[in-house]
């Protein structure tokens, strides 16, 4: 009897021993609906005596538990509590299957299906990626500025984070101007990207969004025509500021010689600050990305427009002065005889100035 009991033991012991193997890969759950993970013991067996734990992180926080022959909803941590089911049709062979409804953000992740058959016990992970993919992609236009047209991409509702590009009519990637990101309260993904078209060869882009997970793109374009590119504004606030700084450097040396002319000194403080910051202001402008760039901008336009005003206004305004005293002073006794026409030929040949008698 005890020689044919020594198999008999060794066999049972033996017959107690499995592995658990799940699913290969991750699995794709869509944000929403419904997932499905399996694991199957090997040899197969009837399980329905065993203990079986689906868990996150620790063993302690189940997301399912099966035991003695019951599924204990009462030990399931709060957020999985009403959203699983274990499936048993082939509890017998031992494959059993978890079903997760509703899925969520916070479902992403690896999921452990764990054994237990006494003081045996054995798991295998399976791995979930969760999936969300936006339908609704909004492109906005800001205001036209000397800079051109600042484009703003929006789209909401990704989760993971999904490749955000600006592509031309050729299909090549533009580079942006600004690209951020943010999460919402359901941890899904909110992106932002700008492009600054500066020409209307630009006006046709496209926004383009990929996610990394199931390679499902979305895209949505815009086509802009030459009126949106303030391209003439641009042409007269330029000429009237060329216009303005060539009068400026040619009134100023007038109205210093006529200074000299009559011993008043030299007038030599031209109004040049207001130029030079706004060629600083042109030549290391405000980047796109900056959230300062829109009041910048309008900072720049307002300036030059102002600037061409003042430097009309003020030309204006020296030459009528200058005039004035010019008659003035030649109708209190200055004679044609006292005031030298200046031509080229005078002026290169160093004529000097009659002094004037009172």
């Amino acid at each position: 009897m005890e020689p044919g009991g020594i198999p008999f033991l060794t066999g049972l012991c033996f017959s107690r021993q499995f592995t658990v193997t799940g699913s290969q890969g991750p699995i794709l759950a869509r944000l929403g609906g419904v997932v499905e993970l399996s694991c199957q013991l090997s040899p197969p067996q009837n399980v329905e005596h065993m203990e079986v734990r689906w868990f996150r992180n620790l063993y302690t926080k189940p997301v399912h538990l099966y035991k003695n022959g019951k599924d204990l909803h009462g030990e399931t941590i709060s957020k999985y509590v009403e959203r699983t089911e274990l499936l048993k049709e082939a509890i017998g062979e031992g494959k059993v299957t978890l079903r997760v409804f509703n899925v969520s953000v916070d479902d992403d992740g690896q999921y452990h299906c764990f054994f237990k058959d006494g003081d045996f016990y054995d798991e295998a992970i399976t791995e979930v990626q969760v999936t969300a993919t936006s339908l609704e992609i909004q492109i906005l236009l800001h205001p036209p500025t000397i800079k051109g047209i600042l484009v703003e991409c929006n789209s909401a509702g990704w989760f993971p984070q999904p490749q955000m590009e600006w592509r031309d009519s050729r299909g090549e990637i533009i580079p942006h101007a600004s690209k951020s990101h943010s999460q919402d309260t359901g941890k899904l993904f909110n992106m932002k990207m700008t492009l600054l078209l500066k020409r209307s060869s630009q006006g046709n882009v496209t926004c383009y969004l990929r996610n990394p997970v199931t390679g499902q793109e979305e895209r949505t374009n815009i086509v802009l025509s030459d009126e949106f590119f303030p391209w003439n504004i641009m042409w007269i606030l330029n000429l009237s500021l060329i216009l303005g700084v060539l009068l400026t450097f040619i009134m100023v040396p007038s109205v210093d010689l006529h200074y000299a002319k009559w011993g008043w000194g030299s007038y030599s403080n031209p109004p040049f600050p207001a130029v030079t910051l706004l060629i600083l202001a042109s030549f290391s402008p405000v980047p796109p990305s900056d959230p300062h760039f829109q009041l910048d901008t309008t900072w720049l336009e307002d300036v030059t427009v102002i600037l061409c005003v003042l430097m009309v206004f003020i030309t204006m305004v020296i030459s009528f002065v200058y005039f004035r005293f010019r008659g003035k002073w030649n109708g209190k006794g200055g004679t044609s005889e006292g005031t030298v026409p200046l031509t080229d030929l005078q002026m290169s040949e160093g004529v000097a100035f009659p002094d004037l008698v009172p």
